[in-house]
């Protein structure tokens, strides 16, 4: 079996392709773009889960359907700025809008809970269904951006550990 053998299982010195290039990184840390992300991936984490709390006590209670609602339109205007924001920060770092190899799966995630998000905006404006099915799916646009930000946070583990295994190679098992 050769070294570069794809079905090979990986060691710690052979590696998946690193997430950025070393022009990358470079751009990646001078943009002021990544301060916004750092900034708002937080925030946005925040009001999900001030909102959910709010869905889930709805649900359960029937009451407080307009804090819920507000929080919901809240949550999803952050979504939107945090896309946007997002969107400009790739085409700075690798000169893409939007689905750059390092983040693809992520990306198209992102549309999916983007689009649910836009969902419970069409209901709630449009005045379709009732408070409780677009509570209903308000959840099930948190339960997707719950699992794209465990997306995200595992991009960001990963080039923390690329970091550190170019900063110290012979700490890269270590790291892992």
């Amino acid at each position: 079996m050769r070294q570069d053998d794809p079905s090979r299982p990986k060691t710690p010195r052979q590696s998946a392709a690193p997430l950025y290039t070393p022009e990358q990184r470079l751009r990646r840390d001078s943009t002021p773009w990544t301060l916004v992300q750092g900034i708002l991936a937080p925030l946005q984490f925040l009001v999900f889960l001030i909102s959910a709390a709010l869905v889930v006590h709805y649900l359960m209670t029937g009451e407080g359907a307009y804090a819920a609602t507000v929080s919901i339109v809240i949550k999803t205007i952050t979504l939107y700025t945090i896309m946007i924001t997002g969107s400009i920060w790739e085409k700075v770092v690798f000169d893409k809008w939007l689905f750059a190899e390092a983040f693809f799966w992520e990306d198209v995630f992102s549309f999916l809970v983007l689009a649910l998000h836009t969902g419970y905006l069409v209901m709630l404006i449009g005045d379709f269904g009732t408070e409780r099915e677009r509570m209903l799916l308000a959840l099930a646009a948190y339960a997707t951006y719950a699992i794209n930000a465990g997306q995200f946070i595992l991009k960001l583990r990963a080039a923390r550990l690329q970091t550190a295994a170019e900063a110290s190679p012979g700490m890269q098992t270590a790291a892992a």
